[in-house]
């Protein structure tokens, strides 16, 4: 995840990737080349672009919608987490391969069902890279037991959003290592 001083969870162009710097993009190479999986909300996916991603990525969505940009993938790179009620399920399905959709909810995701479904199929270390709904759902769950939160030198005030978004939660984590690049702070923290 990636924050400006003042909390803003994107750039002026709607993106986490307006706010990215050199120390981590640096950082955020070594997360992805460690992890099995990513995994992100249909939204992010949508708005932020994972077609060249080198690892399988799980998209979390209540609707089963797959965004224009990923389909047509090869099978079995993209999987689909949704509910059993899922406006686009079928189409999911058609589109990914059935045995690519995992319907873990009737209504919800059920993130903890997923994570140990994942498990299952030898994902087990899974990066998520939101979006904010995405982290407040997965912290709510209490499926994180790590946070990646890069800093940057910049104050954006505004409307932005912030890393993690929704109803209220409160988690306490624990630093396992503080680092600076410049100016950029960079933090790992465990539950």
């Amino acid at each position: 995840m990636i924050s400006s001083l003042d909390g803003a969870a994107t750039g002026a162009d709607g993106r986490s990737g307006g706010l990215n710097n050199e120390p981590d993009h640096r950082v955020f190479a070594a997360l992805r080349a460690l992890c099995d999986a990513v995994v992100v909300g249909a939204g992010t996916a949508r708005d932020e672009g994972y077609a060249d991603l080198s690892k399988p990525l799980v998209l979390v969505t209540r609707r089963a919608s797959v965004p224009e940009g990923l389909r047509g993938e090869e099978p079995g790179r993209v999987l689909l987490a949704t509910t059993a009620g899922a406006e686009h399920l079928d189409e999911a399905r058609e589109l990914l391969g059935a045995e690519h959709v995992l319907v873990v909810g009737e209504d919800e995701v059920d993130l903890p069902r997923l994570k140990r479904e994942l498990g299952e199929r030898g994902l087990g270390d899974l990066l998520a890279e939101g979006g904010p709904s995405l982290l407040r759902d997965l912290l709510a769950a209490d499926v994180v037991d790590e946070l990646d939160l890069t800093w940057v030198p910049r104050l954006l005030a505004g409307d932005h959003p912030r890393i993690a978004v929704g109803d209220p939660v409160d988690l306490t984590m624990r630093s396992a290592h503080l680092l600076v690049s410049g100016s950029t702070l960079l933090g790992r923290w465990l539950r």
